[in-house]
């Protein structure tokens, strides 16, 4: 029977197996694969109770990589753009010859993570000159004025953020706002709480802009205090939705002030690279009903669907899997920590400035209810599950992002 790997990065940060970046103590056998990529999840995605985690996973290639680049079928900011028609780009969408990039952006993204991640600055560089993208306006912050430690598992995480997010909005401000993380068990969810409402300050402070945050805890009733950290005015807020699939609730992803954003799949032609469909990953992007969260108002659109409760995600982003540059080398992730910031730099390029998460998504569900506009602007992931249904759904809300209309 087919399994996820489960790994813990020791001695460093990881080797470099087969030509391209993998964790330490990796063995590719017949595991669970997507579209090809062996699945190898870090001990920090593996959710539990009082402990924060991450949501990424490790994406080992089918084919050894030669080239010395990103590893062979990873998605690139010009392919995911072109599929989301971000850009004009080449028919089919092919990963080789998908150059475009997105080139907006506004006031600022802030991405909320744990540990110090030393080459934060020189990896987002050399991830932006491998696409072509300009060099990122960029401040690392310590949320509470001092330097944390680092932490091996979160580098990948950390990586994958800020060199996506700027690639969807490469004109944004950017702020990497480091956090201690709680290792006690007995914690709410971390990264610390005030390091969201320093990020919400920094946001604020330059002109306005988007928050995205790729970890989350198993949902508790207590959560329901901390909704009002997501309401700086000016802040949008994203989070994660989970890579434990369907039924397994997270938190902040829960609160009905942030963008829920779950995952899904390109498949693509095996022969020549094109773009096929979009699906959803059956076990991959979290959706569920809140047992605490009471339905927001912007969701009174789907009550019959959600009834007196806060469903999520809202909408989804491609989760497998996407070029990293880390500490020197390339790889390759996915998960829903992927979907987030690319749909946190979305929407901040789309240029509609709202002024609060409820804003936002009263955009994307009055969307969602105008049938022209939302089969041109979304696409409705229909097919992997078969829960996946046509309209809002727990596998990928109202759906992935075509255009940057009604975001």
């Amino acid at each position: 029977m087919k399994r996820f790997i489960v790994v813990s990065m020791i001695a460093g940060v990881a080797l470099s197996l087969g030509a391209y970046l993998l964790p330490s103590g990796v063995h590719a056998a017949d595991e669970t694969k997507i579209n090809g990529f062996t699945v190898v999840v870090p001990e920090s995605s593996i959710p539990r109770p009082g402990h924060i985690n991450t949501n990424y996973f490790w994406a080992i290639p089918p084919e050894p990589n030669t080239t010395g680049g990103p590893p062979p079928g990873v998605e690139t900011p010009g392919s995911l753009a072109c599929v989301y028609k971000l850009v004009k780009g080449p028919a089919g969408c092919p990963i080789a010859t998908s150059k475009t990039v997105p080139s907006g952006g506004w006031g600022a993204i802030a991405i909320i993570d744990a540990g110090y991640y030393p080459t934060a600055k020189s990896d987002l560089h050399a991830f932006s000159k491998q696409f072509g993208i300009p060099d990122a306006d960029f401040t690392v912050v310590y949320a509470n004025g001092k330097r944390p430690p680092t932490y091996s598992e979160w580098l990948p995480e950390e990586a994958l953020d800020i060199e996506w997010a700027h690639s969807m909005a490469p004109k944004a401000k950017l702020f990497l706002v480091e956090s201690v993380l709680c290792t006690s068990g007995t914690c709410n969810t971390d990264p610390y709480w005030y390091a969201v409402t320093v990020a919400s300050k920094l946001v604020a402070k330059n002109g306005g802009g988007v928050i995205s945050m790729s970890w989350g805890d198993p949902e508790a009733s207590y959560d329901l205090k901390y909704d009002k950290l997501f309401t700086e005015p000016g802040v949008v807020y994203f989070a994660s939705s989970g890579d434990s699939g369907i039924g397994n609730s997270l938190y902040p992803t829960a609160s009905p002030n942030v963008v829920s954003v779950g995952g899904t799949v390109f498949n693509r032609n095996t022969s020549n690279g094109d773009f096929i469909s979009e699906t959803y990953a059956t076990g991959g992007g979290g959706g569920d009903i809140s047992p605490y969260e009471p339905r927001p108002s912007y969701q009174d659109v789907i009550k019959n669907i959600v009834g007196s409760k806060r469903g999520y995600p809202d909408v989804a982003s491609n989760f497998c899997c996407a070029a990293i540059y880390l500490q020197g080398q390339w790889g390759a992730v996915g998960g829903t920590s992927w979907s987030s910031p690319t749909f946190a730099g979305i929407v901040n390029a789309a240029g509609g400035k709202m002024t609060s998460t409820h804003d936002e998504q009263t955009a994307i569900y009055k969307e969602y209810t105008i049938k022209k506009e939302y089969d041109a602007d979304f696409h409705d992931i229909t097919a992997g599950d078969s829960r996946c249904k046509v309209g809002w759904d727990l596998c990928a809300g109202v759906g992935s992002p075509r255009t940057y209309k009604g975001k």
